[in-house]
């Protein structure tokens, strides 16, 4: 079922009302947050709840919050997330807390009505060694990155109900891949955060501190692509009203770079001057993961937000938290 059945995309044909109701799950987090602020300033209308207010493992009580407010459309962005350690550490939690999340989410909003859904998964649901740059048709065409394997296949659990949701029922559900994201809302705990935040945090310390060299993980050559999480937003802005196919669709900027020196341009937007070093006897995870973005392309998207600029914005937003 993962391959493409039928599509029916059209950049010309709108999905979503001009003036939609629309519940964004997961609007604290950093792509939530970014999505909410996108859909509100292109005139919708957002509905959001805390954790403390829905818990969206709850099935009984998820689908009883969408049965009473009835948005036209949901997007979930909610998920547990972190980077190699605490997806290592964690596996149970990232497995089983994700499908929680999705099933409730999924389940009930069909239950409710809403006409319009896109779930929003992850580009490590691809191979380890996929092709590159990574089609959408590269999906369980080998074996999973085995750092983040629990977390990924949650996510690719999830396709497969958005596309049996779509088989069975005829629902416009969609899902969305996108690739590494930073920005505003990001999280910069070093325990659980992803590799930029976590380099500009501890290269914005160890210029507070005084330090002249600093020890990375890996070796440094693996090839990552990195995209401003309000260039997400805009894509999913567009995703919403142009794209109603059985496939995900990839989000990314198509252009990727090493860890090196993604390292050197943190380095240099924080200050930092002393030496960089690498411990290779830790995991550098996936060699290159740079995802195809022809089909998002297609429809009339191209990233705005170039990557040093917006380092140096998050960098920015982050100190301005405190």
């Amino acid at each position: 079922m993962i391959r493409a059945m039928t599509e029916s995309t059209s950049a010309s044909t709108s999905y979503l009302p001009e003036r939609a109701r629309i519940f964004v799950a997961g609007h604290r987090g950093l792509v939530g947050s970014a999505v909410a602020r996108r859909l509100t300033a292109d005139g919708h209308e957002v509905l959001t709840r805390t954790r403390a207010e829905l818990d969206l493992t709850d099935t009984a009580g998820t689908a009883a919050f969408l049965r009473e407010t009835r948005p036209d459309a949901v997007v979930l962005a909610a998920a547990k997330v972190g980077g190699i350690m605490a997806n290592s550490t964690y596996p149970v939690q990232f497995l089983e807390e994700n499908l929680r999340i999705q099933l409730s989410v999924i389940a009930g909003a069909h239950a409710a009505g809403v006409g319009r859904l896109l779930f929003l998964g992850s580009s490590c649901i691809y191979p380890k060694l996929a092709p590159q740059p990574i089609g959408e048709d590269a999906l369980l065409t080998g074996p999973l990155e085995p750092t983040n394997e629990a977390y990924a296949l949650a996510k690719i659990a999830g396709i497969v109900q958005v596309q049996s949701y779509r088989k069975q029922y005829g629902a416009a559900y969609i899902s969305a891949m996108p690739t590494n994201l930073y920005g505003p809302g990001d999280n910069f705990d070093l325990e659980t955060s992803h590799v930029l935040p976590a380099l500009v945090r501890r290269f914005h310390e160890a210029r507070e501190a005084g330090l002249d060299e600093i020890t990375l993980w890996g070796s440094g050559t693996p090839r990552r692509e990195f995209l401003h999480v309000d260039d997400l937003a805009a894509a999913c802005a567009v995703l919403l009203r142009s794209y109603d196919g059985d496939e995900p669709v990839n989000i990314g900027c198509g252009e990727d770079l090493t860890i090196r020196e993604l390292a050197e341009t943190v380095a240099e937007v924080t200050g930092f001057e002393g030496r960089l070093a690498w411990d290779t006897s830790k995991p550098d995870g996936t060699p290159r993961k740079l995802l195809d973005v022809t089909r998002l392309a297609s429809l009339g998207w191209k990233p705005g937000i170039a990557l040093r600029d917006g380092i140096a914005s998050t960098y920015a937003w982050w100190r301005e938290q405190g």
